[in-house]
């Protein structure tokens, strides 16, 4: 087998996988007539930025009274204007994160998260105490 350079490759390529042999204008069309836009027809490519990530809400937790049996919602995308709960604004500015919900076993004060950073939501494990978190903007609140 002889090795096809780069622009014979393409060639066959465009050709559908068939060989042709250029008497004419390009390779025969595909079968029934349809042709294939030509690359610069093609649709812009959507780069994919990954998964969206939560703004860090406060550099420090937020002390907080929780009452047994009661359901919350501890806002995991930083955009909330109840900090540290839910108020649903990630529907619009964080769509691909939810809330963490989750309901006391017994009364107690709690320290819930305010970097978004921390290893054991809702609970603050300290991550906000490192460089990363400390050195950064906080987002703007409308």
């Amino acid at each position: 087998m002889v090795p096809l350079s780069p622009a014979a490759l393409v060639t066959l390529m465009r050709a559908g996988g068939r060989r042709w042999r250029g008497g004419g204008r390009g390779p025969p069309g595909p079968p029934g007539g349809c042709r294939v836009p030509p690359p610069s027809a093609a649709p812009p490519v959507r780069r994919c930025s990954g998964p969206p990530q939560p703004v860090i809400a406060a550099k420090q937790p937020f002390p907080v009274e929780l009452k047994a049996g009661k359901k919350y919602a501890w806002c995991a995308c930083g955009h909330s204007k109840g900090q540290p709960f839910c108020d649903g604004t990630h529907k619009t500015a964080a769509p691909g994160i939810s809330p963490l919900r989750f309901t006391p076993e017994e009364d107690k004060t709690a320290w819930l998260c305010g970097c978004k950073r921390t290893r054991s939501p809702p609970y603050c494990d300290g991550t906000h105490k490192e460089e990363a978190v400390q050195s950064a903007q906080l987002a703007p609140q409308p």
